[in-house]
C-alpha cells in the first residue's frame, strides 16, 4: 500500500507560479504574465459561454418547438442568419479556448516530466484546431440547398 502523505501527492505547479506574477508584462525572474491573463481569460470566457450556452438552448428548446422540432430544416433556417452563425461561431471557438486552456493547466500541473507535457501540449493544440478549423468551415460553408430537389423552406 502506498504512503499517501502530502509529500507524496502531486502538487499543482501553477498555482506558485500564477501568484508570483505582478502587472507590467514581466516579473522578477522574467517571466511573462501569461498565467495570469489565461486565468482572467477563464473567467470571462466561462461567463460569456454561460450566456451563449443559455441563449442557445433557449432559443433552440423554447422558442424552436422543442427537442422534437430540432432537424436538418431547424439548422438550415437558423444558419440562414448570420447572427446565428456568428452566435454559433463564437461559442465553438470559446468553448475550444476555455477547454483548451483548461486541459493545458491540468498538464502543467500533473504531468512530470518535460517531454510528457510538450507531446500532451502538443496534441492538444492540434486537436484545437483540427477541431476549430472543422467547426468553423461547417458553419460558414453549409449548404442545405446544395441539393435541386430540395424542399426546404429556406431553399424556395
Amino acid at each position: 500500500m502506498s504512503d499517501l502523505s502530502s509529500s507524496n501527492l502531486a502538487t499543482p505547479r501553477s498555482s506558485t507560479r500564477a501568484r508570483s506574477l505582478k502587472g507590467g508584462g514581466r516579473n522578477r525572474s522574467g517571466q511573462t504574465n501569461f498565467e495570469l491573463y489565461s486565468w482572467l481569460f477563464m473567467r470571462l470566457s466561462g461567463l460569456a459561454l454561460v450566456v451563449l450556452v443559455l441563449g442557445h438552448l433557449f432559443v433552440n428548446l423554447m422558442l424552436g418547438g422543442g427537442i422534437t422540432a430540432l432537424d436538418f430544416g431547424f439548422v438550415a433556417g437558423k444558419w440562414a442568419n448570420p447572427l446565428w452563425q456568428v452566435w454559433d461561431l463564437l461559442m465553438l471557438w470559446l468553448a475550444m479556448l476555455h477547454g483548451s486552456n483548461g486541459m493545458r493547466t491540468i498538464i502543467n500541473d500533473y504531468a512530470e516530466k518535460d517531454q510528457t507535457r510538450f507531446w500532451l501540449k502538443a496534441l492538444l493544440i492540434t486537436a484545437a484546431i483540427v477541431i476549430v478549423v472543422l467547426g468553423t468551415l461547417v458553419i460558414f460553408t453549409f449548404d442545405p440547398c446544395l441539393d435541386p430537389s430540395s424542399t426546404l423552406s429556406v431553399c424556395k
